[in-house]
């Protein structure tokens, strides 16, 4: 199992802290991308992001938006590992995965804790990553929604080539509930404290 950290919770020196955690022991840094619209929380522009970003680690995008082919236009530019979106847009998803190979970026589709992975079935053939939201996407701190185990396990039934990911109230306590993703996406937990310190206590758990 992955670590990709997001740093969301990150109020103050963002451009130092971000430096901090890519230098700790993780696999991704996660960048959660968010316009106001699709969720009522608003988020860095590409301008803020391109000032603060470290490279050290390949970087996984979580675009939380309603103009989701501006975002991947302005994104790709950082040359993510994964640029993720939501199936609850109500656009041509094919249409979006597509647009999102074309810059030879690895795509990952997102789905909110009310979403049935039935829905999604259709488009499973054609992802590299399946991001299970285990909060309602928007803001960070929130508590694991337990419903989300099943969808984890389902997909791991149903899996061909997509890595699994899950986001959302992850800590040292949750994370072993999820042992069948692929990939966590933790937050909070990380920076509210040492960063090394509580990566080192989730990987405990991780590899026991």
């Amino acid at each position: 199992m992955k670590i990709s950290a997001s740093f969301l919770s990150i109020k103050d020196n963002l451009k130092e802290n971000i430096n901090l955690l890519t230098k700790c022991d993780i696999d991704y840094l996660h960048l959660d991308i968010m316009d106001g619209k699709f969720v009522p929380n608003q988020t860095w522009s590409i301008y803020d992001i391109k000032n603060v970003i470290n490279y050290d680690k390949p970087l996984d995008v979580h675009l939380m938006v309603n103009d989701v082919y501006k975002y991947i236009d302005e994104y790709q530019i950082l040359k993510p590992e994964f640029i993720t979106f939501h199936y609850e847009i109500s656009l041509d998803i094919l249409d979006i995965i597509n647009y999102i190979k074309k810059y030879n970026i690895k795509v990952g589709l997102s789905i909110k804790p009310s979403t049935k992975i039935e829905e999604i079935i259709p488009y499973l053939p054609y992802l590299d990553l399946v991001l299970v939201m285990s909060v309602e996407p928007g803001f960070g701190g929130q508590s694991f929604i337990m419903e989300c185990i099943e969808k984890i396990k389902k997909l791991k039934e149903l899996k061909s080539n997509y890595l699994i990911s899950v986001d959302g109230g992850i800590n040292d306590q949750t994370i072993s509930l999820v042992k069948d993703a692929d990939i966590v996406v933790v937050g909070s937990y990380i920076t509210s404290g040492n960063y090394l310190k509580n990566i080192e206590k989730l990987k405990e758990k991780i590899y026991g």
